[in-house]
């Protein structure tokens, strides 16, 4: 297992010396001692990817070139996938099976990658037509440059992969900062892409603290672009801080995503829908449905469908066969969690299940998945994202007032809907004000999809030919083509 810092394709120990404990929440126990950048660390970082992009070629590749080495990194991933689904349920908690599918994911976006890599070569220029025909015009994509990733910890692997992946395939060198809680299968991507053959100073990553390694790479004028994944405020600062310089952003952020059901909707597979929409991954999820909205006419029996298959969920340990639900990421996302509940029981709010430590469990950040109906509108567990497996429950009359309902948030990445009525659920799906629709489900994510929201969750798009965009620049290239002279200035 790597533990120190990756830096122009050598393993290295921070300058500083400093290091972080990486805690398993199923067991409170460290599992493992890792590196803790500091900026002088992050400053040769930079440096390396600098010169990686300016002066050793890496943007000057091919497309079919560098489709090579992702595709050797995504290999690479498969050839490990058990392992590194392994650590990644060590110090993230999700269930193995979850895991699992998250590596396998993150090896197909390499692979998809490859392929668009492959496709700039077939179109390299863009020609322009031009009213003045004394010239001639065209467009060309280039790699932005050296693009700063700062990722979080719900799914370490995958995040890396939406970030690295595109912006190698654009030619862009990256500086990768995980999440301090989750980072040791970004450091397998590293090792990985060292054997890989991966040039040196291409993909180097550092990890620490946020405040320190990854507001370094924020700051740092030798960065083109930062791609950042987490939380509304940080994002907020990020942005911030990027104006000074006019770096490139793109933001993906938070959520507080509405379901609505209507009364045409088949019962169980609304309340399996529901569930894989809050409690896949312990409901740590951005684009969680955690706002759902039902029917009046079918409200009190979904709910009661609900609790009682709720009440079923077995919780655990994710390396225990059977388990569906793991444990919190951490101390303080437990605490964060369980006040939230507490502060939604004050408000008004009913605690229909869950909300507790469950039974058994003495050690590990596990909660029982909670469902809160009678959800106040003006209180926070409605309006704010509690990034738990806690779901608020109402219900409504029309149409017009769910999509009005659903719409009341100042967040806007993603949403559903589920009606027999596909009419009905095309018009809402269009109605949402959100970036990711889903109808008759929740939550499926593909990588050939762009991935991005409205609002407050965010500035841009990932996945897709839209996340190879955001590492490119397109520059005009126009040419004078006639022997006649100017003559403007000279006659």
């Amino acid at each position: 297992m790597r533990t120190e810092l990756y830096i122009d394709g050598k393993w290295v120990k921070p300058v500083g010396g400093g290091t972080c404990l990486v805690i398993n929440p199923a067991t409170e126990e460290t599992i493992q001692t890792i590196a803790a950048a500091t900026a002088e660390d992050v400053d040769a970082a930079v440096k390396a990817a600098r010169r990686a992009f300016d002066r050793d070629g890496w943007p000057k590749l091919t497309g079919a070139e560098r489709a090579k080495y992702l595709r050797a990194i995504a290999e690479g991933i498969r050839a490990r996938q058990s392992e590194i689904a392994r650590l990644e349920v060590l110090d993230n908690g999700k269930p193995f099976p979850e895991a699992d599918w998250d590596v396998a994911d993150a090896a197909g976006c390499f692979d998809f990658y490859a392929g668009l890599a492959e496709q700039l070569d077939n179109n390299p220029e863009e020609p322009i037509a031009l009213a003045d025909d004394r010239f001639t015009s065209k467009a060309v994509r280039e790699a932005i440059g050296v693009a700063g990733a700062i990722i979080p910890w719900n799914y370490p692997l995958l995040m890396a992969a939406w970030k690295v992946a595109p912006a190698l395939a654009a030619g862009c060198t990256v500086v990768l900062k995980p999440a301090e809680l989750t980072s040791l299968t970004a450091l397998e991507l590293a090792a990985i892409a060292d054997e890989a053959g991966l040039p040196p100073g291409v993909l180097n990553i550092v990890t620490g603290a946020g405040s320190v390694a990854g507001q370094a790479i924020i700051d740092h004028k030798g960065v083109d672009k930062l791609a950042f994944t987490g939380s509304g405020p940080v994002g907020s600062k990020i942005m911030a801080a990027a104006a000074r310089d006019i770096k490139r952003v793109s933001l993906e952020l938070g959520g507080k995503s509405p379901f609505v059901v209507f009364e045409d909707a088949d019962i169980d597979q609304a309340v399996e829908w529901i569930m894989f929409g809050i409690f896949w991954n312990q409901g740590q999820v951005c684009s969680a449905t955690s706002r759902v909205l039902v029917h009046e006419a079918i409200y009190q029996r979904l709910l009661a469908r609900l609790i009682e298959e709720t009440g079923r969920i077995t919780i655990g340990n994710g390396l225990d066969e059977g388990v569906l639900l793991g444990p919190l990421v951490s101390k303080r996302q437990y605490e964060q969690v369980i006040a939230a509940i507490e502060a939604a029981r004050n408000a008004g709010a009913t605690v229909a299940c869950g909300g507790i430590r469950p039974e058994g469990f003495d050690k590990g950040y596990f909660l029982r998945p909670t469902v809160l109906t009678d959800v106040p509108l003006d209180s926070d567990a409605w309006v704010e994202e509690i990034f738990g497996p806690v779901v608020c429950m109402r219900s409504f009359k029309t149409e017009e007032e769910a999509i009005e309902l659903a719409n009341s948030s100042r967040f806007g990445l993603a949403a559903a809907v589920m009606s027999k009525d596909d009419v009905r659920a095309e018009r809402v799906a269009a109605a949402f004000r959100a970036g990711i629709v889903w109808i008759n489900c929740s939550q499926p994510t593909f990588t050939e999809a762009p991935w991005g929201g409205y609002k407050e969750s965010g500035i841009g798009r990932e996945l897709g030919r839209w996340g190879l965009d955001n590492y490119l620049e397109t520059k005009q290239i126009t040419k004078y083509v006639t022997d006649k002279p100017w003559g403007w200035y000279i006659k």
